[in-house]
């Protein structure tokens, strides 16, 4: 069996729900006891945006699965239907409403990019991070896109809108690249598709969120916004996460997760193979 004998207590996925389940899949698949606690919920944006905006711009950047799911709904209502295929030939035949074919689509990681690619985008028209990249993120792309030449074009960045004084955790990539592109003489506009903010959590969500502050249960954080929307509920109040455990999926999470109190806290790259190597080290130094 896959991952037979590794004996970490309970791992809890905080990612939006419908990632948070997936993971949660690909984990127990692999030996992991996973369970679900999202501490991001994804709602749809009061404004909507039009592909053809995207005619304008040279290139555009989508943050997550989620920027790409928003923004090309109508074309994966087509898939949905069974007709995938249309989807894809309108956007070869550049057909009013689709995507241009000259276009550079941008994606800080697989997620996006498998987001992408199930939308209908072309694989070869679509810029990301290589697969062995230490990180999927912002810097991982510039090293990708950052010699190209930006001048006097416009880069479109296709994110979700934080509602809530706690979810709006800064994201220092997005603020990064877009001031690389900056530097280099690109325009940089935005279009918010969906809001991402702090949910509410159920009774028994709240009682298993207390528990694993001292249970020995690993918290799984792939977004700051996670650990703050956490640190910032009413309900946590009080606790003290000396004794907790953690494995963030970037640096800057890993230093969110330590400045909220985490005691112990792990960086994992963003892979799944990562990820249970990260929870065998935590479990066999920190039992």
């Amino acid at each position: 069996m896959p991952g037979a004998g590794l004996n970490t207590r309970r791992v809890l996925v905080t990612r939006p729900a419908r990632d948070a389940q997936r993971w949660v899949q690909q984990l127990q698949q692999s030996g992991v006891a996973a369970e679900a606690l999202p501490l991001i919920e994804i709602a749809p944006a009061s404004t909507t945006a039009s592909v053809q905006a995207l005619e304008r711009y040279a290139a555009c950047l989508f943050v997550s699965g989620n920027a790409v799911d928003y923004f090309f709904k109508k074309n994966k209502a087509l898939a949905q239907q069974g007709r995938a295929q249309e989807a894809i030939e309108n956007i070869a035949n550049k057909v009013p409403g689709t995507v241009p074919p000259g276009l550079r689509f941008m994606a800080p990681g697989p997620g996006t990019v498998a987001a992408l690619i199930a939308a209908g985008v072309p694989a070869g028209q679509i810029d990301a991070p290589a697969a062995n990249a230490l990180q999927f993120d912002s810097e991982s792309l510039w090293d990708v896109v950052g010699q190209r030449d930006w001048q006097g074009r416009r880069v479109l960045v296709v994110r979700g809108q934080n509602s809530g004084a706690q979810s709006g955790a800064p994201s220092s990539g997005r603020d990064w690249i877009t001031r690389q592109w900056v530097a280099a003489g690109a325009q940089v506009d935005f279009v918010g598709v969906y809001q991402r903010r702090a949910p509410q959590l159920t009774d028994a969500q709240i009682q298993r969120a207390r528990a694993a502050s001292t249970d020995g249960s690993v918290w799984l954080f792939s977004s700051s916004e996670a650990v703050a929307n956490l640190a910032h509920m009413p309900e946590m109040a009080g606790l003290d996460w000396r004794h907790a455990r953690a494995v963030a999926t970037h640096p800057r999470i890993l230093e969110a997760a330590r400045a909220a109190g985490w005691g112990v806290v792990v960086a994992s790259r963003p892979a799944l193979k990562d990820i249970r190597d990260t929870l065998a080290s935590i479990e066999s130094s920190h039992p």
